[in-house]
């Protein structure tokens, strides 16, 4: 079995790929929050937002994440 660790980039010949934009639904919740995830339950903090994604699994995102990554349409 393969065994790759965190911060120990295995030496492959990675091919770049570029994620499709994907359109999911969000909105920012202004109170903690706890959400029934795919993992189990994750708790979210005021100002987090919650995240429907393609196949209808919610899940948080803090804040700051979501201003780096997201852009509302």
């Amino acid at each position: 079995m393969l065994e790759f660790k965190k911060n120990k980039i295995p030496d492959l010949k990675f091919k770049a790929a570029i994620k499709k934009p994907i359109a999911v639904r969000c909105v920012q919740i202004h109170e903690p929050f706890m959400v029934e995830t795919m993992e189990g339950k994750l708790n979210g903090k005021a100002g987090d937002w919650l995240m429907v994604g393609v196949n209808g699994e919610m899940y948080p995102i803090d804040q700051d994440i979501f201003q780096k990554t997201y852009d509302i349409c």
